[in-house]
């Protein structure tokens, strides 16, 4: 049956303003990001019905998203370990129709993924039109754990390593950013949210691991121990946010010391930014409506 979307202009793929939001002009700070909830922030009740709103929101624009079929949404979550990435996944997409989206973890390259380019394993996992895509880890961790750790550097045989690496990061966050540019302009919507964690509060959450024994399958040694490269991680965070956040792709540092406040925030944002799209039902041809109301004729007559 013939439908016609209306077109998205171009010039409405820019990012929702927040105070969350990582400027484009490469000022962000992580010493002066928030990793708290501010004040006057309200109570956990009054969290959870926010969000409950924002999750609403969001699965009456995804109905409109894949009935459109104009556009692909492409969700990142970074974070430090503990972070929340997976919580606040479950929880902003938990109304979305699972036909319409689609979820990634990446971890440890395969032998595979260290045979093509660094870009390679992400985007062959890329949504396709009319669908959300989430990526828990991402082509990021490129440029955050490998920065911090370039001994991982020696198993992709690169054949052209520059002496200095800040060369190298510099490359490769020019590549994502162009990469990125790229699906913005075919028609993905990309939002990337960074969830900042606290040092403190991230003890606190390895703490409860070893605490309750339904979270002891969450616990690595391995995840205690890169504590010590933490100041090395802020490093590694500060510069990609500040090289890879633009208006069609933007970074949220969203505070990630409170739960609730987090997910509302990450919810709300992904309903505002869908909202700004315009998106909507496809209109029906003059033809198509003919078609309708022949099938409704069709019905009736043989009820009688």
């Amino acid at each position: 049956m013939p439908m016609t979307a209306a077109p998205i202009p171009r010039s409405m793929f820019r990012a929702a303003d927040s105070p969350w939001l990582v400027p484009f002009d490469a000022s962000f700070r992580i010493a002066d990001a928030a990793t708290a909830p501010p004040d006057g922030t309200p109570s956990e009740d009054v969290l959870e019905a926010r969000l409950e709103d924002s999750v609403d929101r969001l699965r009456n624009l995804q109905r409109k998203l894949y009935a459109q079929d104009q556009i692909a949404v492409l969700l990142v979550f970074q974070a430090m370990d503990a972070g929340g990435k997976d919580s606040t996944i479950r929880h902003v997409m938990t109304g979305v129709n699972p036909a319409g989206c689609q979820v990634f973890s990446f971890k440890q390259p395969s032998r595979e993924e260290l045979d093509h380019d660094f870009l390679w394993r992400t985007a062959k996992c890329l949504p396709e039109r009319g669908r959300i895509g989430i990526f828990n880890r991402s082509h990021y961790e490129e440029v955050l754990v490998v920065r911090v750790h370039p001994e991982f550097l020696q198993a992709q045989r690169l054949p052209d390593l520059p002496d200095d690496l800040g060369e190298l990061w510099e490359r490769r966050c020019g590549a994502i950013a162009a990469w990125e540019k790229h699906l913005a302009d075919a028609g993905t919507m990309i939002l990337k949210f960074w969830l900042n964690v606290s040092r403190d509060e991230q003890r606190e959450r390895f703490l409860s691991r070893l605490d309750e024994p339904e979270k002891h399958w969450k616990f690595s040694l391995g995840d205690v121990r890169e504590r010590r490269y933490w100041d090395d991680y802020m490093g590694a965070y500060e510069d990609a946010l500040n090289r890879t956040s633009r208006p069609w792709a933007p970074w949220y540092a969203i505070p990630a010391d409170d739960k609730d406040f987090m997910r509302m925030t990450v919810a709300d944002l992904v309903a505002a930014n869908l909202e700004a799209r315009g998106l909507a039902y496809p209109a029906l041809s003059d033809a198509a409506r003919s078609e309708l109301e022949e099938g409704r004729r069709a019905l009736e007559a043989e009820a009688g």
